[in-house]
């Protein structure tokens, strides 16, 4: 059973926009039939319905909510309700114009659009406190509640003279007095110093962009912002039922703000997953950027699983192609979800709008207005498949290696103004490693450098440039007690007020690393050089890998070298090191690498420090194998992202592996799978 809702397992449904259908009564009762048949027993309602609950203010008008509730819940269908914050109507931004955005440029905005609103504006966290209570003295002890959905994909920033007040206000909260904050900010550069915190400007293309520290308090800021404005949502519907969760659904990787922040005000983790399918052959690299994300999702909550909360079942029609999911592919995304933690697969959308701009947005029911589509079997499938997984609902997914990500940290080195301006890619150097471990089949949380380490062997943190002094510290601490460290180029340069470490980078780190970096060369495009392994023991001595970018130059102190530099005016010095630290053991590269070298590296450090993957199968090449377990079960998930089929060998030690699914062949000790097919095994014991 689900942790979440210990009354159900698997949660399947969608977004569900019955206020657009009003005028035709026919088409709630054939929703919910086809609800039923495809299995589905969960809607997200409300998400954009303010202009229909309050078509003006204090006028409130909840009887045909009432309505599609009841009958829901009637034909055993449970809700998420949401709060309509996400767009707000017409009168609100006539009435109350300082509710409307002002751009980076300070342009104030006109209406429309969705989250074009003030977080500062004291008439917009009035109005929506109104219709929140309203909401929840209604509905929240309603039996087919089963959550607050708060607000959708919260985003965006506002520049507003109200948002400036506020941060200054927020600044003199931080820094106390304005010497400490010039101090830390480095505003002696260019004589930018502030004698006043009445000329603190949020950066922006009118004025400051070249403070790095100003550039990352805003942000900062702006997460404190969304988060302190998702908390008084949560607050305006709890105060009828404590006990209700709540949610809003994050968007994944996204830029804008501090996850870890606004996970804090949350109950549990839901979130909008859009891969683009079959833009190439390979399915790997988006699969494993998918995965990344679940485990990032599920890590800012630990010990709960998360919700998918939306997903296209068949197209989008905002991204750049609307390429059609080819057969297999729709149940092995979903199941991708369920493999790393999550408790639901939630579409949007239900029912296809008829005009504005997701009207060919893919949909449960299309314009045809049945499921008798290949979408809609699509679904009912994936709903036949959550049934036959019900025992695998609330299970745990165990991992015993973390890879840092961090908003701060990102922010700051994308901002950095060098080495590499052309693309310093940090996010996909942070894929690339996690790809690396993925493709070995070893499960990975994700963490930040305020998270918990002790749970973990491993660490790994690429380009971790932004070191916090206290994170630096436990890392030293985790190192000793035994743990693994594995860090590269471009880490340990800055302080968290984005000022450099002096006496040597990688600064804090230096010691547990046992390295000092000297400069660091960067190549251009197309420009590579070459690290040849030179340590003992290791199965690629003597081998040869391109590596390309950003090439630091290093001296090692303490650390031994296992790789040095084979081209240009550093020939022969160190490119990756590892350094003994009391029982532990931490590695440096110092270079960007291709796949080819992180799988190898990957590989061997498993083998060397006994990590081991979720499965002893042996799973062919595209395909990766994950797993949840309890009570001494395992449930493995092969995912096949090839385009072809392929025969996997049932062997799991001495344990017998059961398919729950059953979607291929089994021959003996031998099983088919389809392209883009995936299946469960139980493993008892």
């Amino acid at each position: 059973m689900s942790k979440l809702f210990p009354a159900l397992n698997f949660l399947h449904g969608a977004d569900y926009n019955p206020d657009q259908w009003l005028d035709r009564p026919d088409i709630l009762e054939k929703d919910i039939a086809m609800m039923k048949e495809t299995k589905c027993n969960v809607m997200s309602v409300g998400i954009f319905s303010w202009s229909k609950l309050e078509p003006q203010e204090g006028n409130y008008q909840f009887a045909w909510l009432d309505e599609i509730i009841d009958k829901l819940y009637a034909s055993g269908i449970s809700v998420f309700l949401a709060t309509p914050s996400g767009a707000k109507p017409a009168w609100v931004s006539k009435n109350y114009p300082e509710t409307l955005r002002t751009t980076k440029e300070l342009n104030k905005n006109l209406h429309g659009e969705r989250h074009n609103h003030c977080y500062s504006s004291p008439a917009y966290k009035r109005l929506t406190g109104k219709i929140n209570e309203q909401l929840a003295k209604r509905y929240a002890s309603h039996p087919a509640v089963l959550a607050w959905h708060i607000s959708n994909e919260y985003g965006g920033e506002c520049h507003c003279e109200l948002c400036q007040q506020n941060f200054r206000g927020w600044l003199k909260e931080k820094y106390q007095t304005l010497d400490n904050l010039n101090r830390r900010w480095w505003s002696t550069f260019w004589s930018h110093e502030y004698s006043s915190w009445s000329q603190i400007h949020s950066p922006g293309p009118l004025g400051e962009q070249s403070v790095h520290a100003l550039n990352i308090d805003w942000r900062r800021f702006v997460s404190e912002q969304v988060a302190l404005f998702c908390r008084h949502e949560v607050q305006s519907v709890k105060a009828f039922n404590p006990s209700l969760p709540a949610t809003t659904n994050f968007h994944g990787v996204f830029y804008d703000y501090d996850y870890w922040r606004l996970a804090r005000e949350v109950d549990f983790i839901s979130w909008d997953s859009y891969p683009e399918w079959h833009q190439t052959r390979d399915q790997q690299a988006l699969a494993s950027y998918t995965a990344f994300t679940f485990d990032l999702m599920r890590s800012l909550k630990p010990g709960l699983p998360f919700l998918l909360m939306e997903s296209t079942p068949g197209t989008t029609s905002w991204q750049p192609v609307s390429k059609l999911k080819k057969p297999g592919m729709h149940q092995l995304s979903a199941l991708q979800a369920i493999a790393h933690g999550s408790d639901s697969v939630q579409y949007f959308q239900w029912r296809k709008s008829r005009g504005s701009i997701e009207k060919f947005h893919g949909a449960v029911v299309d314009h045809v207005g049945h499921i008798n589509t290949r979408v809609g079997q699509d679904v009912k499938q994936v709903g036949v498949a959550l049934e036959k997984l019900a025992s695998a609902a609330g299970t745990d997914y165990c991992a015993e290696v973390a890879i840092v990500y961090d908003w701060d940290n990102r922010w700051a080195v994308n901002d950095s103004a060098g080495p590499r301006n052309c693309g310093i890619k940090f996010e996909e150097t942070v894929q690339q490693h996690y790809q690396a471990l993925w493709q070995l089949n070893i499960p990975l949380d994700i963490v930040s450098q305020r998270s918990d380490l002790s749970r973990y062997q491993v660490i790994v943190a690429p380009m971790l440039y932004m070191v916090n002094e206290e994170f630096a510290a436990r890392v030293n601490e985790f190192v000793a007690a035994g743990g693994v460290f594995i860090t590269t180029y471009w880490s340990g340069i800055v302080n968290e007020d984005d000022l450099c470490y002096t006496g040597g980078f990688p600064g804090p780190l230096r010691e547990v690393l046992g390295i000092w970096s000297e400069e660091i060369d960067s190549l251009y495009d197309g420009e590579t050089n070459q690290i040849a392994l030179t340590g003992e023991g290791w199965e690629e001595s003597g081998r040869e890998y391109a590596c390309l970018e950003l090439c630091d130059l290093i001296h090692a102190e303490t650390a031994r070298v296992l790789g040095v530099y084979q081209q240009d005016f550093y020939k022969g010095r160190p490119a990756l090191t590892r350094n003994p630290f009391g029982k532990g053991q931490a590695y440096y590269l110092a270079a960007r690498t291709g796949g080819d070298f992180l799988k190898d590296f990957y590989r061997q450090i498993a083998d060397k420090h006994g990590i081991a993957g979720c499965t002893s199968m042996r799973i062919p090449q595209g395909a990766v194998a994950t797993a949840r377990q309890n009570d001494g079960n395992t449930f493995i998930f092969v995912q096949n992202y090839s385009d072809s089929a392929m025969t996997l060998e049932l062997a799991e030690e001495n344990r017998a592996l059961e398919p729950l699914l059953n979607v291929g062949g089994l021959k003996g000790h031998q099983y088919s799978l389809a392209a883009f097919g995936v299946e469960v095994f139980l493993a008892k014991g």
